[in-house]
């Protein structure tokens, strides 16, 4: 096996992702609230994902603490934005991806993993050999093209958000006004490596990309846009969709947002499976008792210490 290291330059200069917040992550920490050493919040079984991510005993999933979109609403808010979390060193991370694994995992699920790329390239490297199931990269969709292609040949399904078109929008929930330019460009090049959809005979997807999107409050014109594109720009064969209707209007979100204080209506999430079923887009939906707030994962470090 090729010997592999960790280069802690990356983190002194931060690049990782389009916020190019330049921050020496060693000493300090980055927009996305990090410094450079791992944190995760949680790895478990998780079986709440798309049937064709958790198909069995679930996704073999960490949770990393931090994020460089810092979205106003985000349900898991206390590791995105608060930092809760533990260190995990990248040999610690190796052996929880084994251990996920020895537990019957469906696949290791990388959650909000981009801002320590160095040490995930690391940590997939060392057991990559070891691994049978595919690895899975959720992401928020907020990606330098150039950081994902470093992943080529380590992740078998992206699981990327396009969460806005609108730039207004962008801006507006998670202060970044130039989401969609980057996010598009990004999903185009996972598909690049992950090419046709691939099963195994249990249903379980082995190489993919799966879209997500979750519908807000008022902006259902904007996840149409969304859908127009993923019809205009991808094909059927290589993507599947995740249409979301689990928003749900925490007590965190300041109240200037007004609009995000309520559930999405019936009528705005149909009429965004409406455009994508006229679209001849494929996946899945989501029913409304989704969007509660017991359905998000209690972040108590399991796994992880």
């Amino acid at each position: 096996m090729t010997s592999v290291s960790i280069s802690k330059n990356e983190y002194k200069c931060c690049t990782l992702c389009p916020r190019r917040c330049r921050a020496d992550r060693t000493i300090s920490s980055g927009y996305c609230g990090m410094g450079a050493v791992p944190m995760a919040a949680k790895a478990c079984l998780h079986k709440w994902e798309e049937p064709c991510i958790a198909y069995k005993n679930g996704a073999g999933t960490v949770f990393f603490t931090g994020c460089s979109l810092h979205c106003v609403y985000c349900q898991n808010n206390v590791i995105s934005s608060e930092g809760f979390g533990a260190q995990v060193p990248a040999d610690r991370l190796s052996d929880i991806f084994l251990r996920l694994q020895d537990d019957g995992a469906d696949n290791i699920e990388l959650v909000t993993p981009t801002h320590f790329i160095p040490d995930i390239i690391y940590a997939l490297e060392k057991v990559k050999n070891r691994l049978s199931v595919p690895v899975v990269y959720n992401t928020g969709g907020y990606e330098l093209k150039e950081t994902i292609r470093r992943l080529e040949g380590l992740v078998d399904v992206y699981l990327p958000d396009i969460k806005y078109y609108s730039s207004e929008i962008s801006e507006k929930y998670s202060n970044a006004p130039d989401y969609f330019e980057y996010a598009s460009e990004a999903v185009l090049e996972m598909i690049r490596q992950t090419g046709d959809l691939c099963y195994n005979d249990e249903g379980g997807l082995l190489r993919g990309t799966v879209i997500r999107h979750l519908v807000i409050p008022g902006c259902r014109h904007d996840s149409i846009r969304i859908m127009e594109w993923i019809a205009e720009n991808t094909d059927s064969e290589q993507v599947l969709i995740s249409i979301m209707n689990q928003y749900t209007p925490f007590d965190f979100i300041p109240d200037i947002f007004t609009d995000l204080k309520r559930h999405v209506t019936k009528m705005e999430y149909n009429s965004v499976v409406r455009k994508a079923t006229e679209l001849g887009l494929n996946g899945f939906t989501q029913d409304s008792s989704s969007a509660k707030e017991e359905y998000v994962p209690d972040f108590d470090l399991s796994g992880i210490t």
